[in-house]
């Protein structure tokens, strides 16, 4: 690539901007963004839960329309990679640390402070895995699914760049390569840099909390978690260098099978009769209650408005900042697939992953609190460590110390898998597609992706990570439900290009 692009260009001096805000006035950057959080998440809540709710039936739509035997690709293209290597490396991109920093924590803090009705009850251990599921579920998946589609759709069957902006050609034609277009691609970039950081902020917490946990001499601060952050940095380049072939998807494998036995020892150490009924039953709920929930706000409750805010629009918003990252890393993996092949893999296979996931570990914790008071959420509460939720829980069970390094080695290259994966998705959106970005690029678009999460990290910790995952969504969500309108029109007019040619083939035959 001999010179920069313009999206490059805006987006890297977009985030040098509010890099440099944060090193230099974390108490402002702190204040301003935290008033954003807060405008947002009180007047828009109602917008992020229907536009992803939206998104999800448009994607199920899809999935069983006339258009689901389309390929991502050529007619005569098959998939580039077997399915096992193809949903560890979607779900690794997808899910990673949070599913291990959440896979406790999340479901014991329901436990106490549930949704609605009273804590520490049987009703609300089930609807704290309930809404674990909901969270972790369809809906996360149902929004990368939308980008992923419409990438693929038109990189790898209309040869289009392999941009965000490239997507809604059948919408406004040429001007996605004017200033429209670079909008586009700048504010996708914007909100995967910040997206990743969340997640990477997330890891090196969670990985500090778990080596304090092992050795009481290693401080849990800010010095700790940029000595980690420097050093997966390190490990994470190295990844990108070697390619997505090979780094990106030896890691992945990697992540699945430390994951699964993980998970295993979870299940089979602890409660493991308790775990797989409340697995079954929490499964049938969710799905039972999937359309009620999705739509849920609490108008006539201040607390339960406060959970709804601090829990589902967080979560959505987090989704909608990682989507293009994961979107186009999801795109980039997928040549190949039908589009009902697609949908039915993105979706199911990782929703009834995480629902797993989050009921073994989950569901282990709510067991030990309700069974044997392990202390498990006063631990979190105490100084709101979050992070330490998982080793409490690893605490009660056999071989702990094992399992912790484990963990540690888990979250380590999942932070690895994610942020190498993000410095090709973002090295691709700023060279115009490129389908092999530059090393440089990537290397430069790593430093960035790290150097925003450790500002988050100094300016408010776990809160602004959260923060910066609002605020950089909120101008994604009008271009995902343009999109939708784009990808249906392109389908359209593909099926009325096929019609036509139909016609004229039976007007020569006769």
């Amino acid at each position: 690539m001999r010179k920069l692009t313009a999206v490059f260009i805006a987006s890297f001096i977009l985030c040098i901007i509010f890099i440099l805000w944060g090193a230099f006035a974390p108490d402002n950057l702190e204040t301003v963004s935290s008033a954003a959080q807060s405008f947002i998440q009180t007047n828009f809540g109602w917008f992020y839960l229907i536009s992803a709710s939206i998104i999800l039936l448009f994607v199920i739509y899809l999935a069983f329309s006339k258009y689901g035997n389309i390929k991502l690709g050529k007619d005569d293209e098959e998939p580039e990679y077997s399915r096992f290597s193809w949903f560890a490396m979607l779900f690794s991109a997808g899910m990673g640390i949070g599913l291990v920093f959440w896979g406790v924590a999340e479901p014991v803090s329901h436990y106490f402070v549930p949704p609605y009705g009273d804590p520490e009850t049987a009703e609300a251990a089930e609807a704290a895995l309930q809404f674990s599921f909901f969270h972790w579920g369809f809906h996360p998946w149902g929004i990368y699914a939308l980008i992923a589609l419409s990438l693929a759709y038109f990189k790898f069957r209309k040869d289009a760049p392999g941009t965000i902006s490239a997507t809604f050609y059948p919408l406004i034609g040429d001007r996605v390569k004017g200033p429209i277009g670079k909008t586009i691609d700048t504010i996708a970039v914007f909100a995967t840099v910040f997206g990743v950081a969340t997640s990477l902020g997330l890891g090196a917490i969670q990985i500090n909390g778990g080596l304090t946990y092992l050795n009481g001499n290693i401080p849990d601060s800010f010095i700790t978690q940029m000595i980690i952050i420097i050093a997966v940095t390190i490990l994470f380049m190295l990844s990108a260098i070697s390619g997505i072939g090979r780094g990106i998807k030896w890691l992945s494998n990697a992540n699945i099978a430390v994951a699964i036995l993980l998970m295993f020892f979870f299940l089979f150490m602890g409660p493991t009769t308790f775990l797989l009924d409340l697995f079954t039953t929490t499964i049938g709920k969710y799905i039972q209650t999937l359309p009620q929930i999705s739509f849920r706000l609490a108008p006539f409750s201040e607390t339960g408005d406060a959970w709804i805010q601090g829990w589902t629009v967080f979560y959505w918003a987090w989704w909608i900042a990682w989507s293009p990252f994961v979107g186009t890393f999801i795109a980039r993996i997928s040549r190949g697939r039908t589009i009902r092949e697609f949908i039915i893999g993105v979706l199911a296979v990782p929703t009834i992953f995480s629902a797993l996931w989050f009921a073994v570990f989950g569901g282990t914790g709510i067991y030990f609190e309700m069974f044997n008071d392990a202390g498990i959420w006063e631990a979190m509460e105490h100084g709101d460590y979050t992070e330490i939720a998982l080793f409490s829980t690893l605490g009660e069970l056999p071989f702990a110390t094992i399992a912790t390094v484990l963990s540690i080695v888990l979250i380590s290259t999942f932070f690895i898998t994610s942020a190498d994966s993000a410095t090709f998705v973002i090295g691709m959106q700023t060279t115009n597609g490129m389908f092999n970005p530059p090393l440089k690029i990537k290397l430069v678009w790593g430093l960035i992706q790290s150097s925003a999460a450790a500002v988050l990290l100094w300016s408010g910790g776990l809160n602004a990570l959260q923060t910066a995952s609002i605020v950089a969504a909120f101008p994604f969500v009008f271009i995902l439900l343009f999109m939708m309108v784009s990808l249906q029109k392109g389908l359209s007019e593909e099926e009325a290009e096929k019609r036509a040619a139909g016609k004229t083939k039976e007007k020569k035959t006769f």
